[in-house]
């Protein structure tokens, strides 16, 4: 079968009518067209991620106003992260099925409905509802954020595309905070959402005229296995937080649904041959050590997050203030070496440059977590950097190995996965963190970092698992010019 980028729709018909093409066909998308493309991917996704990180901020404001207790202001943030966490595989399913392009452009648009909803809320339930909105226009988004990415670069840039794209990511997820207090300072709260608006609509207006077009599959979506996905996946991280945070009565219930609904998808999802929980690209060697390495480090990297600020105010002595400056050395150094790792997975495997980055990250996690009381600020900050950075390092070319690894008609279920990991690995680390404080208390920080280290470990090894079955990238010359026609690529 000729491949999708190169095939022509008369092949593609012929020999495979339910793959992918790209309308135009070449490798990647043309100069300047290319850059528009970027731009509209770079708009979408740094909303989505900066809501995910403004409404923490925010959220003693917000309930103050809005007249709600703490703990059910809560719903707030956990409304948006279930909503996206839920419909990651089915719409990414969805992509597949309808074209990259448009269910990418329509969680856009619901993006932004559910912005100016949220801008527009008078009550806890009016903004609870928003925000759930806001959810399912995010995971329309970061569904298909890695498809679109592997349909706008050529080949040989792809590496350099999905570094460049974890920078977005990274820098949007830093200054979130700084977004939200710098928004509060000058307006109300209601303007963190209604930003968006006009930034969700110049997004949408410029993926109209520049994002690729791939032509859809005609199989049939499989709602029940949605349904279930949808029930597995929110009774899974429902029950882990009520475990971690009201004990085994409240927890282990939801968790046994969430177990129960898992089992009935697995046996339905295993019979068919695309299925919507990607079980298909599991099997993929390659691809299934690269999801098993993404779970694991995000795991230890959001145990160290949720630890790091207790670490740091309760055992070390600093200010709220400056603990959130010493958490910005992190995001600062995947953000410069996601790029630089990008370039270099277009040349090197992916499981040693993953091993390289993750042994970086490790030894700063263990680092962090030999500190006492009189360390100075310096001290702290170059361990942060040193942990970011070999996260950075691991994170673009593991993600490389993960879309390349996939068939192009099914790069939308790829990047499903991708994302559901990275959300898996964060929940569970999260979670795992709680455990520790409600067995210790605060003071149990230092052991969760020491933990998270050993966490790397294993995704260490589960990188360099890799070598034996991923070939050398083939070494094309990194030209700036892609063609005489073309221009300088991003």
């Amino acid at each position: 079968m000729p491949d999708a980028a190169t095939a022509t729709p008369a092949q593609i018909a012929r020999e495979d009518t339910d793959a992918h093409a790209v309308a135009a066909t070449p490798d990647g998308l043309p100069i300047p067209r290319r850059y528009w493309s970027v731009a509209a991917i770079w708009l979408a996704m740094t909303m989505s991620v900066l809501d995910g990180a403004i409404a923490n901020v925010a959220l003693p404001t917000i309930a103050n106003e809005l007249h709600a207790s703490a703990a059910s202001s809560i719903w707030i943030v956990n409304a948006y992260q279930l909503a996206i966490t839920v419909t990651l595989l089915p719409l990414a399913a969805l992509g597949d099925r309808l074209g990259y392009r448009r269910v990418y452009m329509a969680g856009l648009l619901v993006f932004t409905l559910g912005s100016l909803g949220c801008a527009l809320s008078h009550s806890l339930a009016e903004l609870t509802a928003a925000r759930v909105l806001q959810g399912l226009g995010a995971g329309g988004i970061m569904s298909i954020n890695a498809a679109l990415v592997r349909f706008t670069y050529p080949k040989k840039f792809l590496g350099r595309g999905i570094g460049l794209n974890a920078l977005v990511i990274s820098v949007s997820a830093a200054i979130g905070p700084t977004v939200a207090a710098a928004i509060l300072a000058r307006a109300s709260w209601e303007w963190l959402f209604a930003i968006n608006v006009p930034i969700g609509l110049l997004a949408f207006a410029i993926g109209v005229r520049a994002l690729p077009v791939t032509v859809g599959s005609d199989r049939r979506f499989d709602w029940i296995s949605a349904l279930l996905n949808a029930t597995t996946f929110g009774f899974l991280i429902t029950g882990a937080e009520s475990l971690a945070r009201e004990g085994p009565a409240s927890g282990l219930p939801k968790l046994a649904v969430g177990l129960v609904a898992g089992a009935v998808l697995a046996w339905r999802e295993l019979r068919v041959e695309a299925p919507l929980v990607p079980f298909d690209l599991l099997k993929l060697p390659i691809f299934g050590l690269s999801i098993l390495t993404s779970i694991v480090s995000f795991g230890a990297q959001m145990m160290a997050y949720v630890g790091l600020p207790f670490y740091f105010q309760t055992e070390l002595g600093r200010s709220a203030v400056v603990t959130g400056l010493l958490m910005t050395p992190w995001p600062i150094a995947v953000g410069i070496a996601a790029p630089l790792a990008g370039r270099l997975a277009d040349r090197h495997r992916a499981g040693t440059l993953g091993g390289i980055g993750l042994s970086v990250f490790a030894a700063g996690l263990f680092a962090l977590s030999l500190l006492r009381p009189g360390v100075s600020d310096l001290d702290i900050a170059w361990r942060m950097a040193l942990c970011g950075f070999g996260f950075g390092f691991f994170q673009a070319p593991n993600n490389r190995a993960m879309i390349t690894a996939a068939p192009m008609h099914r790069s939308g279920a790829a990047g499903g996965a991708l994302a559901t990991a990275r959300l898996l690995g964060q929940t569970t680390g999260a979670a795992t963190t709680a455990v520790f404080f409600q067995l210790a208390g605060t003071k149990a920080a230092t052991t969760a970092l020491a933990a998270a280290g050993g966490v790397a470990v294993f995704a260490v090894l589960a990188s360099l698992s890799r070598l034996k079955l991923a070939p050398r990238p083939r070494p094309e010359q990194l030209d700036r010019v892609v063609n005489t026609a073309s221009g300088p690529t991003p």
